[in-house]
């Protein structure tokens, strides 16, 4: 399994040449694609239009989510005070969440967002640039 963020999932929404698509099946290497809840939350909450917002729910809806554990919410905070304690910052603490989702889950973080790879200055958390 590998934990997709939302900043591929766009990108490969609003690709019309198939290279995002290539690319992610070549980052996929045949392992499942998996979201968390704020993949759900922040691509939903980017429709267009009504008929965008039902086609993306129903394909959600059909997706495999990991899920936040309790204590999830008390690391991903810690997380964040940890970057700021050090001078540096991620733009959303969503991202702090679902650095914290895929470091308890073991699994890599498929991403295009430059916040993931500052997380991992404080976190053990595996990533992977696309």
């Amino acid at each position: 399994m590998i934990l997709v963020d939302t900043s591929v999932w766009v990108d490969l929404l609003r690709d019309r040449t198939g290279r995002v698509r290539t690319a992610l099946e070549r980052a996929l290497h045949g392992d499942d694609a998996v979201l968390a809840r704020f993949h759900q939350l922040e691509l939903l909450q980017g429709a267009r239009d009504e008929r965008e917002w039902t086609l993306l729910r129903d394909y959600l809806d059909a997706q495999v989510y990991l899920e936040c554990q309790p204590e999830s919410w008390i690391e991903a905070a810690r997380i964040y005070f940890e970057l700021r304690r050090r001078g540096r910052t991620v733009r959303s603490p969503i991202d702090c969440c679902i650095a914290q989702i895929a470091i308890e889950h073991d699994v890599v973080l498929l991403h295009r967002d430059r916040d993931f790879e500052t997380i991992a200055d404080v976190r053990p958390l595996r990533q992977q640039l696309l």
